[in-house]
């Protein structure tokens, strides 16, 4: 497998709308399961939530003998280490990538953004993501904000040539019940007519999008050091969304 040093960012102006979550799901499916080689640049200052969470996950996979066992079994199996998560600002995250890269080679280097395009070196990292993919739900203050960040970024960056941006998909988040309803529909058209694209993929409102490591030993989902359970991920639809960004990565 050629390495391809991809970096792509879940982003949106929106906190609260998935980004962080989804980068970890997608890095950890990624890396543990599929078999890519991934990193993931910390960049949203002050909180670092993926960062915090890498140190919540070590100590609970240091001091408690189950998921000490399990980790060894799973990097002896893998033959690999858990993936680096590196904290930056904004501003330089494209020197810590370069740093990362000069240490090894990945096949894609996730950057999780602060949650506001103000923030200084957003929308210049943003420029130099290979693909963007920004979480939207049906709330109309969320999905609002997130088109009018989307259409911008596509208009001033993405459709003038002016960035390695090479797609700017969204991801309908939190969608409640098992199908989308007509609701939906109508909101698509609206994005169609904002020549924004969005994914087949949505992904369903459900509690288990915010569990990490448990104390009691149950299946985990959102983790940095393991994959989700494969009970939990039935009816997640995460398979089915990394295959659809691999599939628009990879042609």
């Amino acid at each position: 497998m050629e390495k391809k040093n991809l970096c792509i960012a879940f982003s949106t102006q929106k906190g609260g709308a998935g980004k962080t979550t989804l980068t970890v799901l997608v890095a950890s499916y990624l890396h543990y399961v599929k078999g890519y080689d991934v990193a993931v640049v910390d960049c949203d200052y002050p909180q670092y939530s993926i960062a915090e969470m890498r140190e919540r996950d070590l100590r609970m996979a240091t001091d408690d003998d189950y998921y000490k066992s399990m980790a060894y079994e799973q990097f002896t199996r893998l033959g690999k280490k858990m993936y680096p998560v590196i904290k930056s600002l904004p501003e330089k995250a494209s020197k810590t990538a370069k740093a990362l890269l000069q240490k090894g080679k990945y096949d894609i280097i996730f950057f999780d953004l602060p949650g506001t395009v103000n923030k200084e070196g957003v929308i210049y990292t943003l420029s130099l993501m290979d693909y963007i993919f920004s979480p939207i739900s049906a709330d109309r203050v969320v999905l609002e904000s997130t088109l009018r960040f989307a259409h911008r970024l596509n208009k001033a960056i993405v459709l003038i040539g002016k960035s390695k941006i090479k797609g700017l998909h969204l991801i309908w988040n939190m969608v409640d019940g098992r199908e989308k309803t007509e609701l939906y529909g109508v909101y698509e058209q609206i994005i169609a007519e904002l020549h924004l694209s969005v994914l087949k993929t949505f992904l369903p409102d459900s509690k288990r999008f915010r569990r990490e490591l448990p104390v009691s030993h149950k299946a985990l989902f959102r983790s940095t050091i393991f994959p989700a359970d494969k009970v939990l991920l039935k009816g997640s639809n995460i398979e089915t969304l990394v295959e659809e960004i691999l599939e628009i990565i990879n042609s």
